[in-house]
């Protein structure tokens, strides 16, 4: 059996893990099947594998995968990972990376806090994307909670991938291992979808947690972030501010008068790994 050995890294938000490989000098052609081996717990173990790759638009390129193997078309913790890399290599606090075709900026503060632009969200039902013209502030889809009380709605909101989004009042109460797979994959989204469960805390702060499509349930998940302060203010998204919390830490939300969203928080040292495989 022929094996190949390089060398990677890796970092995390918040906990929500990646395995990041520099292909601008040596490109490694990995498969899928390597790639869910990589990812795989039982292995080294990631909610996803990155790729850099050159840009001449950007001081980078990222690519997504998912632990499943597939692509991803954003990651806002993966985002904000690579930009810290980036910063320590290249020695300068702001770092431009080509995302999907959009260059996403990011500014790196002390202590490992780094702050990234992902752009403006959308709500329109084509651009989700679902199957049918629906009202995407409520998609009438539902779930139970341990006592039987149904939470119905959802709040369908694009920013970079696509999310849902239910409100709920104690987000202990429901089964998200249960009921984020068969949302991920309801006939509605034809590229599946981020499934998010929040509770509001105040105006200004929500728990939550994440069923990532391709992935599972996550530590924590940055576009879910920005999409739950979508929903959460749809009513006067401009000049936000929203405190998003998970059980390993908080993200910061700006929305600005533009409708473009910022998100900040820490992200983790830099961990250089070595890969058989």
């Amino acid at each position: 059996m022929i094996y190949m050995e390089f060398e990677a890294i890796k970092m995390d938000g918040l906990g929500n893990d990646f395995v990041i490989v520099d292909q601008r000098v040596n490109k490694l052609d990995l498969s899928k099947d390597q790639i869910i081996r990589i990812c795989d717990r039982s292995f080294i173990g990631c909610d996803q594998l990155i790729y850099i790759n050159n840009s001449k638009e950007a001081d980078a390129e990222v690519v997504f995968f998912n632990s499943d193997g597939s692509h991803s078309d954003a990651c806002g913790n993966g985002t904000r990972c690579v930009a810290y890399l980036l910063s320590i290599e290249k020695n300068k606090k702001n770092i431009d990376l080509m995302v999907a075709s959009k260059v996403l900026s990011s500014k790196i503060f002390e202590n490992n806090v780094v702050e990234t632009a992902i752009g403006s969200p959308t709500l329109e039902w084509d651009k989700i994307p679902l199957t049918k013209n629906l009202d995407t502030r409520n998609l009438s889809l539902g779930m139970f909670d341990i006592n039987g009380e149904e939470i119905k709605g959802g709040i369908a909101v694009n920013v970079g991938n696509p999310h849902i989004i239910f409100f709920c009042q104690n987000i202990k109460n429901i089964d998200i291992k249960k009921y984020g797979p068969l949302i991920e994959n309801h006939e509605l989204f034809p590229k599946k979808c981020n499934v998010t469960i929040a509770q509001k805390i105040n105006d200004q702060h929500y728990i939550i947690k994440v069923w990532e499509r391709g992935a599972g349930l996550t530590k924590a998940c940055g576009t879910a972030a920005c999409a739950t302060s979508v929903a959460a203010n749809l009513n006067k998204l401009e000049n936000s501010e929203t405190k998003i919390e998970f059980s390993t830490g908080i993200l910061n939300i700006h929305i600005d008068e533009k409708l473009n969203i910022k998100m900040k928080g820490p992200v983790s040292e830099i961990e250089s790994i070595k890969i058989k495989i």
